[in-house]
């Protein structure tokens, strides 16, 4: 397994291995990744007055977040301690042969601001927008501007392709063609199924 170098990454892009929709610039290209942009659409949690939250109840957990939409070039301002869903504004597709990570950009981080929680993995055969969960560490309120980069995708090789990669029809793929920040689908794991 290896990373692929920013020459991999020019040309399995132009042989449209990997997809990355809009790529504003090269200049997005960096040594051993592309940077990604935050999109304009953001979902955060209501203060409710609930024990807890429910994974095998869908309605409730999405009743628990509010979208909203960044226009005229404003920002989002994530406040300390707050927790918020986004997207990239670029659209991915991995092949079955290459996984993707997603990282942080350091001038994001030196600002106290993380833009993946636990869920930086992103599988073979994934087709969509990454989901950012984006949470303020630090002590400040930071401004997000949508068209931002925030973050870098990171691929790598595989062994071999992937026999039933992500979006399979046996895989329960749940996010597979998002194009906007999706809450927790947690309710539709096998092993919460009843």
């Amino acid at each position: 397994m290896a990373i692929l170098s920013d020459k991999d990454i020019k040309e399995f892009l132009d042989a449209k291995k990997i997809i990355i929709d809009p790529l504003k610039d090269e200049k997005q290209i960096q040594p051993s990744s592309v940077d990604l942009r935050i999109g304009d659409e953001f979902k955060v949690f209501k203060v409710i007055r609930k024990p807890f939250i429910d994974p095998l109840d869908q309605e409730d957990v999405a009743s628990y977040m509010e979208s909203s939409t960044v226009e005229n070039n404003a920002a989002f301002i994530i406040h300390p301690n707050e927790f918020a869903l986004a997207t990239t504004l670029e659209y991915i597709k991995v092949p079955n042969d290459l996984v993707a990570r997603v990282e942080g950009r350091s001038s994001m981080g030196r600002l106290g601001v993380t833009m993946h929680v636990t869920a930086g993995y992103i599988d073979p055969g994934f087709e969509g927008k990454i989901t950012l969960e984006i949470s303020n560490i630090g002590a400040m309120p930071v401004a997000l501007y949508p068209g931002q980069r925030v973050c870098q995708v990171v691929f790598e090789t595989m062994t071999s392709p992937s026999q039933k990669p992500y979006g399979h029809p046996e895989r329960n793929s749940k996010y597979m063609g998002q194009k906007r920040p999706e809450s927790s689908r947690i309710k539709q794991d096998y092993d919460l199924k009843k």
